[in-house]
């Protein structure tokens, strides 16, 4: 086995493979901001099969969600009771909202992927990959050129990159003659022509 098939297997059940190092990872992190910029990835197998490469213009950032129910805020002013309920806010996952963060914090990068490194009774932290655009080495890097390209700025804001894409079930399998997981929303309505 290689490296990286070994990372793997340790990490499909870190709790009894990490032991020590896992509870000590988790009681650093809490203590840590929302959003921190990390050197190396925690995961790096994860890591590179979604694009990470160890070299200049790639920033990490580690981003902590709070679980649970995420609702609307409270309505102020006067309502009938049957128009004063919150509803909660669907659509997305917390992997989303945590590219989402990391961006907002990082506005001059944009977010290549992300991946889930850790999930207490209280919150899940993610590892999101940034890619500084301006960066001479990745405008050469013919992998990543099509990033610099405009119609992908603020990809993460629009739900392009792939958790988005997972959460709203537009994310297709490749191959031809592959289908969506739903139909659009105007065709779920009877509304296509």
């Amino acid at each position: 086995m290689g490296m990286y098939k070994y990372i793997r297997e340790a990490w499909k059940k870190p709790k009894t493979s990490l032991r020590d190092i896992w509870q000590q990872r988790l009681v650093k992190w809490r203590r840590e901001s929302a959003v921190t910029r990390i050197d190396k990835p925690t995961r790096l197998d994860r890591a590179r099969s979604l694009g990470y490469r160890a070299k200049n213009g790639f920033v990490l950032a580690r981003v902590r969600v709070k679980r649970g129910g995420r609702k609307h805020l409270l309505l102020k002013g006067g309502r009938r009771s049957k128009a004063m309920n919150r509803k909660k806010v669907l659509g997305k996952s917390y992997q989303t909202i945590s590219e989402e963060r990391a961006n907002r914090k990082y506005l001059n990068l944009e977010v290549l992927n992300s991946y889930k490194v850790a999930e207490d009774g209280i919150y899940a932290w993610f590892e999101v990959i940034l890619i500084d655009i301006n960066n001479p080495a990745i405008k050469k890097d013919k992998q990543l050129k099509w990033l610099i390209e405009k119609q992908h700025k603020g990809r993460v804001f629009r739900g392009l990159t792939a958790s988005a894409k997972r959460s709203r079930g537009i994310l297709t399998n490749k191959g031809k003659g592959a289908e969506k997981l739903r139909p659009s929303l105007r065709a779920k309505k009877g509304l296509a022509h």
